[in-house]
Formats: structure tokens, sequence, C-alpha cells
């Protein structure tokens, strides 16, 4: 039923609804298993990794037949426009970039049953809306780069293989990334997916003279969580352009994001 409300709204909407969305590269073939909306506003730092990643989901959405949108406008935050996608991917958004009614539309979405894939810096965005913060699990707090280097080689622990996010993924994985501490460890209120080992790098933030400290011997980098009806993944990694060049997480975030959309079995339930 879902479904069928959708391609009524769809059939009713002007393609140019809620300001540019510019389709993506899998609008073009005759069939979708989902649609999504990449959403990638900044009102503070922006990363310059943005348009690659805009392009390697688009990328993904043609390999793998869904349909990909992409905007950087607010106004596509209505109930109409929302309905027309399985799943919005928060991509290294920051600050505060969605008004009173755009958040509402937002917060109806999500309990309408929608999905929430949010990428590295969407934890670091709408620091006031509470909800938000409880939707992406946990808001970014800083990263290595004062009394520690910002770019670091650590060893990411996959948590589990039944998820679409890990299943292709080794037990043990090292790579290069901008490590981020949260303000609070979610893992209380969301199944992780993957930590980082803290004794494989320095994880000494910037925020506090000589180094904030990491988060432990469980430092939470992925996870995922049904929330307030709706379905939630979240990575902290993707800083750096080349990354969205990684086969390795872009088989992540393509699996968390299809998870997300509701196509691929949801183990996220909360721990006991």
């Amino acid at each position: 039923m879902k479904r069928l409300v959708r391609f009524v709204v769809m059939a009713a909407l002007a393609v140019g609804l809620a300001g540019p969305v510019s389709p993506g590269a899998a609008a073009a073939s005759g069939h979708h298993r989902f649609t999504a909306l990449v959403f990638s506003k900044t009102a503070a730092f922006r990363h310059d990794s943005i348009p690659a990643g805009v392009a390697a989901i688009q990328q993904l959405g043609a390999r793998h037949h869904f349909r990909v949108d992409a905007t950087e406008d607010a106004a596509a935050f209505t109930d109409a426009n929302l309905a027309r996608y399985d799943v919005v991917v928060w991509l290294s958004t920051t600050g505060d970039v969605l008004n009173d009614a755009q958040q509402a539309a937002f917060e109806r979405y999500i309990r309408a049953g929608g999905g929430y894939a949010g990428i590295h810096a969407a934890s670091d965005t709408e620091y006031d809306w509470a909800w938000y913060g409880g939707l992406v699990g946990a808001y970014f707090r800083d990263h290595p780069g004062s009394v520690s280097p910002q770019f670091q080689v650590a060893t990411v622990k996959v948590l589990g293989r039944d998820t679409a996010a890990t299943r292709p993924l080794p037990r043990r994985w090292e790579r290069e990334e901008e490590w981020y501490n949260f303000r609070t460890n979610p893992r209380d209120t969301v199944r992780v997916l993957a930590e980082v080992d803290e004794r494989t790098y320095d994880p000494r933030g910037y925020s506090l003279p000589g180094g904030s400290p990491g988060m432990g011997p469980h430092h939470p980098i992925s996870w995922c969580q049904p929330y307030d009806g709706g379905r939630v993944f979240y990575t902290a990694m993707g800083h750096k352009a080349e990354y969205y060049s990684d086969p390795l997480l872009l088989s992540h975030l393509l699996g968390g994001i299809r998870m997300a959309a509701g196509v691929a079995p949801f183990h996220c339930g909360r721990p006991d």
C-alpha cells in the first residue's frame, strides 16, 4: 500500500517539485528497486568530498537499479516530495540545514516508515533538534588533528556478518579515515555494526588542550537502529573524496542504504 501511495503521489507531482533535484544515472532505467534522495546541504564546515560522494551513490544506483536524486535545497523536505523516496541519505551535511516546517515534514516521513542513511558529517548536523540527535544516534564531538594526525590508518572491527552493510567486509578492516569521536556512546540504543580499535591509532581529539580522550575500547563507527517508525543506518566514514572509490567502503554504503530503504533485511534491533 505504501508503494502504491508513493506511485500516485509521483504521478500527480511535477518532476521539478521542491526545488532543484537532479536525477541520477539510475533514473534513465526502466525499473527501480527503490528510490533514494541524497541531501548534502551545509551550513557550517563543507567537505570537498561531497561531489565525489554524490557521484558514487549515483553510480551505485545505476549499477544496482535504484533511482538516485540529489539536492542541496531544503525545500525538498515536504510531505509530498519526501513520499517519493524510500530513503533519504544525509551526505556530510553540517549545521542547521532545515527550518521548523521542514523538520516536521521529515519527522512525519520517518514515522510513516521512511529510511534515513547518514554519512560522515551527518552527525555534525542539527545540534538543537533533539529528535534528529536520536535519529542519527550520536552527535559528533571532535576528531584527531591537534596532538595527533587528523588522518590515520586504523583497524575497524566488523561486528556480525548478518547485514547487507557488513557481509562484504573483512572482520578486521584496515583503512585511513578522519576518525570521529562522539559526544555520547550510542551502543546502548543502537546496533553497532563496526567499531574502530583505538589501540591501532591515536584517538585524541582537538577539543581539549593536550587532546580530548577517545571513546575507549568500544568505539562505534557505524551502526543501525529502528527509530520512531523508520529505519536508520549511519557511518562516520567518508571524509576524503578518494574514499568514495574504495570498493569496501562503497559496499558498506550500498548495504546500509539498502537496509534503510527496506529492501535488505534490517537486523538492527536494539540491544537487550
